[in-house]
Formats: C-alpha cells, sequence, structure tokens
C-alpha cells in the first residue's frame, strides 16, 4: 500500500546492478531520500520535537529523539565527571563514570515524554499540526546504565529517607524531589542510549531515568544525588511543574504520565489518494505500565473498535497499534483511545477539561482527532 509524502527525490543509477556500489563508511548514513528531522521550538531554541508521523516500531533513532533544555545544552569531560550520593546515607561516595560501569548494567525501553506534551491539543488548537507538532515530545529508547537500587544499597541509604534530590549539572541547575520508593523501583542512573553513549542533549555522560514519570524528573547531565526525609521544594518544582486546578489548588508531584495515544497514520499532511482499505497505525503508552487496549472510532467518537497491538508490549514504553480501516470516500473523524493495566481509560478533551480546568500546564493526554475530508485530505481537530 502506497503512502504519498513530501519526500525529496535523489539521483539514482538507472540500473543500480550494473555498477558497483560505495564502498563502506566509518559512519552510516540515511539513504538520501529519507529526510527525517526535528522540529526546534522554543524562543531560545529549548526543546526539538521528533517526528512521530515518520517512524516504524517502537524505536525511536538517538539522533531523532525529542530534546528540552532549561539552560542549553552543557559539555561535560566525561574524564571529569563525578556524581555525588550523599544525605541520610551511611557512606557519602563521589562515583565517577568508570565506577558507574563497573556494576552489574541493565537495560530496557521505556518511553520519556515532557509533561508540556500536548498542549497545543487542549488550546490553542491548529487544523494544520502534524502528530509532530502535537505531541512530539516523547521518544523510545533502549536505556542501559546501573540500577539506582544498587547504589542505594552501596551508599546505605538511611531507612528513614523518604526523598532525595536530583540536581543535573547544567547551567539552570535542574533539580527535582524524587520518592525514594521511585529509586528502589525501577530507576537507574543511564549511561547508555540505543546501544552507544548517550547523546549530548540526553545527558551525556549520565542522566537519571525514571520510567514511566515526567521528563524533567529524568534528570539530565546527573551530579547529584541528596537523601532526605522531606522534599526539597526546588525553584523548578514550585515556579514550574506544579499544576494550577480550577478550585484554586494546585498539583505537585504529578510525577505519573497517564496513558495517552495518538493516530500516526492518516495524519496532517497525508492525504488518502482512494478509496478502500487503510492501516490505520499510531502511538500508545502510559506510566503505569503497560497498555492492554487501543479502540479506534471512525465517527468521531459515536462507536468504538479495539485496534490490534503490535508486538512487543513493554511496560512504561510505546506500543504500536494498528486497525484496518475501509473508508468509502465520506468525511469521517478518526480517535483513538488508550487503556492501561490499572484500568485508566484515556478521557476526552471535556472530561480533562472537567478535571483540571482551563489554565492547566501539564500533562495533556485527552484524546486526539483526525479530520478525513471527502478529498482525502487530513487536518488535526478536536478530540471528544
Amino acid at each position: 500500500m502506497l503512502r504519498r509524502g513530501a519526500l525529496g527525490q535523489a539521483a539514482t543509477p538507472s540500473a543500480p546492478s550494473r555498477q558497483l556500489g560505495a564502498s563502506a563508511t566509518a559512519l552510516g548514513a540515511r539513504a538520501p531520500n529519507e529526510r527525517l528531522a526535528r522540529v526546534v521550538g522554543g524562543t531560545l531554541h529549548e526543546i526539538s520535537l521528533t517526528p512521530l508521523q515518520d517512524l516504524h516500531g517502537i524505536v525511536t533513532p538517538s539522533d531523532l529523539h525529542y530534546e528540552r533544555h532549561h539552560a542549553g545544552v552543557p559539555r561535560i569531560d566525561p574524564h571529569a565527571y563525578k556524581l555525588l550520593v550523599h544525605g541520610m546515607v551511611d557512606r557519602p561516595t563521589v562515583f565517577d563514570l568508570s565506577a558507574l560501569r563497573r556494576f552489574p548494567a541493565v537495560s530496557r525501553f521505556h518511553f520519556l515524554e515532557c509533561s508540556g506534551n500536548g498542549e497545543s491539543a487542549y488550546r490553542n488548537m491548529r487544523r494544520d499540526q502534524s502528530p509532530q507538532l502535537v505531541d512530539g515530545l516523547t521518544s523510545t529508547s533502549e536505556w542501559t546504565g546501573v540500577s539506582l537500587a544498587t547504589l542505594l544499597r552501596e551508599v546505605g541509604v538511611n531507612p528513614r529517607a523518604t526523598w532525595f534530590l536530583a540536581e543535573g549539572g547544567d547551567a539552570g541547575l535542574m533539580a527535582r524531589s524524587i520518592p525514594v520508593a521511585k529509586a528502589w523501583d525501577d530507576a537507574m542512573i543511564a549511561y547508555s542510549q540505543n546501544g552507544e553513549a548517550l547523546r549530548p542533549e540526553q545527558g551525556y555522560p549520565a542522566r537519571l531515568l525514571l520510567p514511566g514519570w515526567e521528563g524533567n524528573t529524568n534528570v539530565k547531565w546527573i551530579r547529584r544525588l541528596e537523601f532526605a526525609d522531606r522534599p526539597f521544594m526546588t525553584r523548578d518544582e514550585t515556579s514550574k511543574y506544579t499544576d494550577p486546578l480550577p478550585n484554586g489548588t494546585a498539583r505537585m508531584f504529578s510525577f505519573v504520565m497517564d496513558a495517552k495515544s495518538i493516530i500516526t497514520f492518516p495524519a496532517y499532511p497525508a492525504t488518502l489518494p482512494d478509496r478502500g482499505w487503510w492501516d490505520v497505525t499510531g502511538l500508545a503508552w502510559s506510566g503505569r505500565g503497560r497498555i492492554t487496549r487501543v479502540e479506534v472510532s471512525t465517527d468521531g467518537g459515536t462507536t468504538w473498535s479495539s485496534a490490534v497491538l503490535e508486538q512487543p508490549v513493554l511496560s512504561k514504553c510505546h506500543t504500536r497499534f494498528c486497525f484496518p480501516w475501509k473508508w468509502n470516500g465520506r468525511e469521517a473523524v478518526l480517535m483513538s483511545r488508550a487503556t492501561d493495566e490499572t484500568g485508566y481509560v484515556q478521557p476526552t478533551l471535556a472530561q480533562l477539561r472537567a478535571a483540571r480546568g482551563a489554565g492547566t500546564r501539564y500533562h495533556f493526554n485527552n484524546i486526539r482527532a483526525w479530520h478525513i475530508a471527502g478529498d482525502g485530505s487530513v487536518t488535526f481537530g478536536v478530540g471528544g
């Protein structure tokens, strides 16, 4: 099945099998026609968005993984790198990179997502938005590092320590308070991504990884962990990453990213060239565990049918889904709705607005919609 897009055509030989090909190179490159790129945004170019609509499977190539930083990408000498672990511990310790790598390594596939991802699906919606512009602040990688629980045992964390401060080595000194329970669960200090060292914009030489939790808690360029019996109430978690609610209160420490999904085809700027069968596909994820079900509606949410979850279906990881749909040439509205293993169901826009109010700044996981016009053109719309 042909999916038409705006792919540039590179000059190719008319009979490639009749002449020698190119020689091996020290570093591989994409084919000339595969022009994948992040979209850079923000007033200080502090974000870049993953081209979700152009990817296959669940793993995001490292050079296309989204970025978010608060004071630029620091240059850190891996030979001079240090991680201090102190506070309510028996043995305050400074680890260098080689010491971290001496511990048994763990590797897992997990998504990361900026807590502000999808704001344009909540307010200021435009019909000319692609999946990349709507939800491009999420990506999945294979992360390798040392389990944080291993380091906790190494330094002897005091049982009365219930929180720790994670501080980054960037110019903004990003710092967040994290419950110690998460460290004992599935947290790690990651130094590798998709089989190679972390990219600088992903925290090289080491970062904190908290699977399923909002991106800013996964502190990059991690340099200090301080254990205490209370949260630290840092600048980053008070002036930001505290969510106002309509009743005048606010949500703090809203760590977990809720279940969410988005159709990546058909989606803007694609056009369906003819009627007939099309494979509706997309991504679903949840910070609470595995995705257990994705439903697709082709009539704007009036009726729903189960999509196929493509393997592998992993915990706190992007899951790809597909749904065969026979388009009759009439207008249609496609939507997807995810359910995770806790039973949580992705809400409609109206449900999320009722719970969080118009002024909420984070965790925009409402249902997304795509409008199919009679001519096959696809635009973004309101979901629910």
